[in-house]
């Protein structure tokens, strides 16, 4: 993917616009372009640099937030891309917590998956999840564009039955690999939350520390659409 185009300024006036990764190459002996460059390496990175696209889908449609999924309701968006594609920090952070994500133990059709859940500076808490691989470990500081994992199949088209949900059918024939992003106001023990199970929620009413993750997209990744 090519590196991200960042003007550099100071006051009103443009001291130098280019390539991020030209950029940092040529001036980073400078210290003053140093931390300039430090400030737009940090503003945010698009997770999936190998998703299919990066538009977050929209309201109502597959793999938006709050989807209504006739038992259940989808508390994060998703992100669909090939299976092992590098998943990376939106932001810098702490992983405050590692673990499954997913497991047939849960629901038949779905294969074991990971999570990687970071406190991101900004103050929101991002569950990077639906991953093959955590390649980050508890308490670590992470920094933006770090790899925290790998994109992995959440279902196994091979155990999706008919009686099964209707999403949950047409994602194992379109899209069974995706990172599932999914942000909270605060720490939250899901194990205790007996209404949430695999990045959705089996109730209708939203939990007050769910938070919709298409504005943080947008706000912190250049090139963020929604135009689904």
């Amino acid at each position: 993917m090519p590196s991200p185009e960042v003007e550099i300024k100071e006051g009103d006036r443009l001291v130098v616009y280019g390539p991020l990764d030209v950029l940092e190459e040529s001036f980073s002996t400078t210290p003053v372009m140093r931390e300039h460059i430090m400030r737009c390496k940090d503003r945010g990175r698009w997770p999936v640099p190998n998703s299919y696209t990066r538009r977050v889908p929209r309201h109502g449609i597959q793999g938006s937030f709050w989807e209504d999924r006739l038992d259940r309701r989808h508390c994060g968006v998703d992100i669909y891309a090939p299976a092992g594609s590098s998943v990376l920090a939106f932001e810098r952070g702490e992983i405050v917590a590692t673990g499954i994500a997913t497991s047939p133990a849960q629901r038949h059709y779905w294969n074991v998956t990971h999570h990687a859940t970071v406190l991101h500076d900004s103050g929101f808490v991002v569950r990077y999840a639906e991953l093959d691989d955590v390649m980050v470990s508890e308490n670590a500081r992470v920094a933006a564009g770090e790899v925290l994992g790998h994109v992995g199949r959440v279902i196994d088209p091979l155990r999706v039955t008919r009686d099964d949900p209707p999403y949950v059918q047409r994602l194992s024939v379109s899209a069974p690999s995706m990172l599932h992003v999914e942000v909270h106001d605060r720490c939250v023990d899901l194990e205790k939350e007996r209404r949430y199970s695999g990045g959705n929620w089996f109730s209708n009413e939203r939990p007050s520390w769910l938070v919709n993750p298409t504005s943080l997209l947008m706000r912190l990744v250049p090139g963020a659409d929604t135009t689904w």
